[in-house]
C-alpha cells in the first residue's frame, strides 16, 4: 500500500514539475489560438489623388451573452438595447429581446459568441458601441466586433481590369502587380475558445501590430479615362461588336492615361471582360504597314518616291490572289501614297520584289526594332508577339508578302502602340508605364521613372518621311473622313480579316478587327492612342477609319480642343490635398490627400468616416445628415491616431 502510495506522488510530482509546461502547452493549443489580423490595404490612386481603389472597414457584431455580470443592470438595460438594434437592424425589438435571453438562459451555460449582425459599415459600428449595455465594453457589455475589410473602387467599373482586384478572381492588374507594396504584413490577436468553434479575444490589444500597405500612384488620369471609356463604349454598342480596347499614351514618357477594356457579355451588355490591350495578341492588318514602311526605308531598298504597280486593284502572287478595298485599284503609285491609302498589293510586292531572295533581312530588321519582344510590364498576362522566319513551320513563299500587310503574325494592342509612340517620338521608343510612385505616407518609397527600351528604333530621315505620311492619311488617305481644320491628327488605318482559316466558311460569315493607331497633335505630339475593335456587325461597318477612327478623333478632340482640360493635363501638378466624393453614385472625382487632412464637409458621412478612417485618424461625429464641419482644418498635416470630430446636419 505504502509502495503505491509513493508511486501516486512520484506521478503526480512528475507531472506538476518535470512534464508541467508540456501539459499546459497542450492545453493552451487547444483552448488559445493566434488568429491573423489583416492589415488596411494601401489604396490605389489616379495621377491627380482620385480614389481608384480603396478598402471599406465591415464589422461582424457578436455579444457575450453572459454580461453584464450584474443581473440587475442586464434587465434595466435589456429593453433599450433591443429597441436600438431594431431601429439599426430592422427586426423587433421583441426579436431582439427574446434572442439575447435565450442566449443568456442557455444551459448548461450562456452563449458567449452570439451573432448579433454580418457586414455592418464603420459608421454602425461605432453607433452600436454606444448602445445600452454595449457601451460597458467588451469584458462589462460582452460587446464583440470582428473587423474585416473589403475593396472597392470609388469610379465603378472604369479600368476595372487595369486596376485589378483582390479576391478570388487571382489578383489580375495593378493590385496583383503590387501586391508586396499593398498588403501590408499582419498582425496577430490571441484568442480563447469558449465554446466549440467559438473564439474569443483574449484582450483589446493585438500581441503584433498590423503594418498598413503602401500607396500606388498610378499614371491614369481620371478625366481621360473616362473619355476614352465613354467613346468606346458608345462606338461597341452601335457597331454590336464582340469586344474592343483604347490606349491613351502621354508621347515622351510612355506614361499610361487611359485604358479600356470592353466585352459584350451574354446579356449583351459591356464590361471590362478581359485585358485585351495587354493580352489579346492578334494580326493588325493595314496597321502594320507602318512596319513594313519603316523596316524597307531603313534598309534602303526603296524611298517614299518608289513607285509600285498596283495594277487594277488583283493581283496574284505565289498562286494566291491579293486585293485591295479600292475597286479598279489605284493603278502606279509611289511607296508613300500607297501607305496614305492602305494598298495591300502595294506593300506586298515591295517588300517581296526586295527581299524574296533573302527574307531574313526584312524580318531581322524588324526584330531589330523590338518587334517581337515583350513589353515585360508588370501586370501579369501580356501576350507574346509572333513575327515568323524562314525556316519556322508556317514559313511558305506567301509569308513574306503577307507580313508586309500584316497578317502570318501577331503583336497586341500596346505593342503595336508602343512602335506607333517611337514614331511620334522621333524614333525614341520608351515602355508604356502604369505606375508613378510607391507612397507611405508623405513619404515617396519609389518613384519609377520613364524607360527607354531604344533611344533611335531608326535614322531620322526614315522618321521624319514616315511622320509626313501618317499626317497625310488623315488630310488624303484613308483616314480623311477624321480630318478637321482645328486640330491636327496622325495615324493609320488597320482593317485585318479574322478567324479565316476556312476562307469558304469565313466569307459566308465575315469577321473583322477594326483598328487606329496614332498621335496628336501631329506637330510635337503629346499622346498616343490606339482603338482596336473586334467583330463588329458587318452590316453597319468593318473599316478602321469608321468603326474605330471616329472613336480616336473624339478622344484626341475631347483632349486636344478643351483647352482646360489640355492645360490641367499638361501644366498642373498632382494635387491631393481636395477631397469630392460620393462613393454611392460611383461616377464623381474622388480625391484624397496622401499627407493632410482632406476636406469632407458636404460629404455623407459614411464616406467621410471611410476616407478619414483610411487615413488613420479616429472619427467622432455628432448629429445626423452630411458633414458640416471639421474638428481638424483642411490640409493641416495628418497624425495618426489623431481624433477628428465632424459635426453633421
Amino acid at each position: 500500500m505504502t509502495i503505491f502510495f509513493i508511486a501516486i506522488i512520484f506521478k503526480l510530482s512528475n507531472i506538476q514539475y518535470v512534464e508541467g509546461d508540456r501539459y499546459i502547452a497542450i492545453s493552451e493549443q487547444r483552448t488559445i489560438k493566434n488568429d491573423t489580423i489583416h492589415a488596411n490595404r494601401g489604396n490605389v490612386y489616379a495621377d491627380d489623388g482620385s480614389l481608384l481603389a480603396t478598402s471599406m472597414s465591415r464589422y461582424e457584431i457578436r455579444m457575450d451573452a453572459s454580461k453584464p455580470d450584474n443581473t440587475a443592470i442586464f434587465e434595466e438595460n435589456i429593453q433599450a438595447l433591443s429597441v436600438e438594434l431594431s431601429k439599426m437592424l430592422g427586426k423587433s425589438s421583441d426579436y431582439y429581446v427574446r434572442l439575447i435571453r435565450k442566449a443568456r438562459n442557455r444551459t448548461p451555460k450562456p452563449n458567449r459568441y452570439l451573432l448579433i449582425a454580418r457586414n455592418i459599415g464603420y459608421l454602425d459600428y461605432q453607433k452600436m458601441k454606444t448602445f445600452p449595455i454595449f457601451n460597458l465594453g467588451m469584458y462589462k457589455g460582452g460587446f464583440i466586433a470582428e473587423q474585416s475589410t473589403k475593396r472597392e473602387h470609388p469610379l465603378g467599373k472604369i479600368a476595372e481590369r487595369t486596376i485589378g482586384y483582390d479576391d478570388y478572381r487571382g489578383a489580375p492588374g495593378i493590385e496583383g502587380a503590387y501586391k508586396k507594396h499593398l498588403k501590408g504584413s499582419y498582425g496577430v490577436r490571441r484568442k480563447q475558445r469558449i465554446a466549440q468553434g467559438q473564439w474569443k479575444p483574449i484582450s483589446d490589444n493585438n500581441e503584433v501590430e498590423p503594418q498598413d500597405g503602401r500607396d500606388v500612384i498610378t499614371t491614369i488620369n481620371v478625366n481621360m479615362q473616362d473619355i476614352a471609356h465613354h467613346s468606346l463604349l458608345r462606338q461597341l454598342e452601335y457597331y454590336e461588336a464582340e469586344h474592343g480596347c483604347v490606349v491613351v499614351m502621354e508621347t515622351k514618357t510612355g506614361e499610361i492615361k487611359a485604358i479600356s477594356n470592353l466585352g459584350r457579355g451574354k446579356s449583351g451588355k459591356y464590361y471590362e471582360k478581359r485585358n485585351y490591350a495587354l493580352w489579346e495578341s492578334h494580326e493588325p492588318g493595314s496597321a502594320f504597314k507602318v512596319m513594313s514602311m519603316v523596316a524597307a526605308l531603313e534598309l534602303k531598298v526603296i524611298d517614299s518616291s518608289t513607285v509600285v504597280d498596283t495594277a487594277k486593284g488583283k493581283y496574284r502572287m505565289y498562286g494566291r490572289s491579293i486585293s485591295d478595298s479600292h475597286t479598279g485599284g489605284y493603278g502606279k503609285i509611289s511607296a508613300a501614297r500607297a501607305l496614305e491609302v492602305s494598298s495591300n498589293i502595294a506593300f506586298a510586292r515591295l517588300i517581296d520584289e526586295n527581299f524574296n531572295k533573302n527574307p531574313n533581312k526584312f524580318i531581322n530588321q524588324l526584330k531589330k526594332m523590338h518587334l517581337n519582344d515583350v513589353l515585360g510590364l508588370p501586370l501579369k498576362g501580356e501576350g507574346k508577339p509572333n513575327i515568323p522566319a524562314p525556316g519556322d513551320k508556317i514559313w511558305s513563299k506567301n509569308a513574306l508578302p503577307s507580313i508586309a500587310y500584316g497578317y502570318n503574325l501577331s503583336l497586341t494592342p500596346l505593342q503595336t502602340l508602343t512602335f506607333y509612340n517611337a514614331i511620334a517620338n522621333d524614333g525614341e521608343m520608351v515602355k508604356p508605364r502604369l505606375v508613378k510612385e510607391i507612397r507611405s505616407w508623405d513619404k515617396r518609397v519609389k518613384v519609377f521613372e520613364k524607360e527607354v527600351i531604344d533611344s533611335k528604333i531608326c535614322s531620322d530621315a526614315t522618321i521624319s518621311k514616315v511622320q509626313e505620311m501618317l499626317k497625310n492619311v488623315i488630310v488624303r488617305g484613308t483616314g480623311e473622313k477624321l480630318y478637321e481644320d482645328d486640330f491636327s491628327m496622325a495615324g493609320k488605318t488597320g482593317t485585318a480579316r479574322t478567324e479565316y482559316r476556312d476562307f469558304e466558311e469565313w466569307k459566308k460569315d465575315r469577321k473583322y478587327i477594326s483598328s487606329f493607331t496614332g498621335y496628336f497633335p501631329a506637330e510635337n505630339p503629346k499622346y498616343s492612342c490606339i482603338v482596336v475593335i473586334h467583330k463588329p456587325k458587318l452590316e453597319k461597318g468593318y473599316y478602321g477609319a469608321d468603326v474605330s477612327g471616329p472613336v480616336f478623333k473624339d478622344i484626341a478632340q475631347k483632349i486636344y480642343t478643351d483647352a482646360p482640360l489640355l492645360k490641367e493635363i499638361i501644366n498642373k501638378e498632382p494635387n491631393f490635398a481636395s477631397v469630392n466624393s460620393d462613393f454611392e453614385k460611383y461616377n464623381n472625382v474622388s480625391e484624397k490627400q496622401l499627407k493632410t487632412v482632406p476636406n469632407v464637409i458636404g460629404m455623407v458621412v459614411m464616406d467621410a468616416l471611410s476616407l478619414l478612417e483610411n487615413l488613420g485618424l479616429k472619427v467622432i461625429f455628432v448629429g445626423n445628415g452630411k458633414v458640416k464641419n471639421q474638428s481638424i482644418k483642411i490640409g493641416k498635416k495628418v497624425v495618426k491616431g489623431a481624433t477628428i470630430k465632424l459635426e453633421l446636419a
